[in-house]
C-alpha cells in the first residue's frame, strides 16, 4: 500500500489514506491523478448538499449526495436511514466521477468531516486506500484564503476496479450472536444515546452494551481532527475489559464512520461498521433497546 498517512502533520506525498490539509490540496489541484469529492449535506434539508455545491465548491470537485450517491434504497420496516449502496452501483458511480486504480481522492464537507468521512469509508469499503479527508473541510479552505468556484462539474468518467474491501462490517445478527464480546462505539451525542431525546429516529435508546463516544468530540473547535494522542484516549477500553473486536455504530451508519477515520489516525486497529446502525437495529421489536 505504499507509505501511509495517519495524521496531517505527517504526510507522504506518495499516498493520503486519511487526512490531507487545505495547503497540500490546494497545491495538488488540477493533478490529472487527484478527484476531489463535495459531500456536503443536511439531514433536515436533502437538497442543501446541491444547493450549496452550486454556490461555490473547491475547484474540480464533483458532487456525491448523502442519499443518492453514498446510500442505498431505503426498505421500510428493514432498512436503517442510510443502507449501504450495493457494490457495483457504487463502483459505477465512482468511475463515473473519474476514480480509477491510480487516483487519489479527497472528500470534503462543510466543516468537520462527517459527512466526508462516509465517502472516505465507502472507498475502503471497496478496496481504495488513497481516499482521504480534508481536514477541517471547507472552514479551513477559506480560512486559508482559498476560493471557490460556482457551476456543476464533471470529470472524464473511468473503470473502477473490483479489489479486495480494505474494512469490515458487521449486521445486526453477529451483535445479537457475538454482542458481548464486542466493544459496541456509539457515535451519537449523549442525549440521545441515554434516550433522554430523539429528533430523528421513532425509538429512543442506545444497543445493549454499547457506549458512547460522540463523533463530535473527535475535532477541535476549528473543525481539525485530534492529535492522534488524544483520539486514542478517547477510544481506549475501559481498564480491566477486554473484547474480541470493536465496532462504531450512530443512527444510521454515516458519522460512525467519522470515529472509524479517527482511530485510524490515532493508529489504532480499524474497528468495523454496523452499518444499518441503530435506526435499522430498532426496525426489530425483537432487538432490545437500553435507556
Amino acid at each position: 500500500m505504499g507509505t501511509i498517512s495517519v495524521h496531517p502533520n505527517v504526510q507522504s506525498e506518495a499516498m493520503f489514506d486519511t487526512l490531507i490539509s487545505a495547503d497540500t490540496l490546494h497545491r495538488k489541484l488540477g493533478a490529472p491523478n487527484w478527484c476531489v469529492i463535495d459531500c456536503r449535506a443536511s439531514l433536515a434539508d436533502l437538497d442543501f448538499g446541491l444547493s450549496a455545491y452550486r454556490a461555490g465548491h473547491i475547484a474540480g470537485a464533483v458532487f456525491a449526495d448523502l442519499a443518492r450517491d453514498l446510500s442505498g434504497p431505503i426498505v421500510a420496516g428493514v432498512t436503517g436511514r442510510h443502507p449501504l449502496p450495493h457494490p457495483n452501483v457504487l463502483a459505477t458511480s465512482f468511475g463515473r466521477w473519474g476514480i480509477d486504480a491510480d487516483t487519489q481522492v479527497v472528500a470534503y464537507d462543510a466543516g468537520n468531516g462527517a459527512f466526508a468521512a462516509r465517502a472516505w469509508w465507502l472507498l475502503r469499503w471497496l478496496g481504495h486506500a488513497a481516499a482521504a479527508i480534508l481536514d477541517g473541510g471547507l472552514t479551513a479552505w477559506a480560512s486559508a484564503g482559498y476560493p471557490l468556484r460556482a457551476g456543476v462539474e464533471q470529470r472524464p468518467a473511468t473503470h473502477f476496479p473490483d479489489r479486495p474491501s480494505l474494512t469490515r462490517t458487521v449486521d445486526a445478527h453477529d451483535i445479537l450472536e457475538r454482542g458481548a464480546s464486542m466493544d459496541l462505539i456509539d457515535a451519537r451525542a449523549e442525549p440521545r444515546f441515554r434516550g433522554e431525546v430523539e429528533p430523528i429516529d421513532p425509538i429512543a435508546g442506545h444497543i445493549p452494551g454499547a457506549r458512547c463516544v460522540p463523533f463530535e468530540g473527535n475535532v477541535r473547535r476549528d473543525d481539525r481532527f485530534k492529535d492522534p494522542a488524544e483520539l486514542a484516549a478517547r477510544f481506549a477500553l475501559p481498564a480491566g475489559k477486554t473484547v474480541g473486536e470493536q465496532v462504531c455504530y450512530c443512527g444510521s451508519g454515516v458519522t460512525a464512520c467519522h470515529s472509524i477515520v479517527a482511530m485510524r489516525i490515532a493508529g489504532l486497529p480499524e474497528p468495523a461498521l454496523y452499518a444499518g446502525s441503530f435506526s435499522e437495529w430498532i426496525q426489530n421489536p425483537y432487538r432490545r433497546v437500553e435507556r
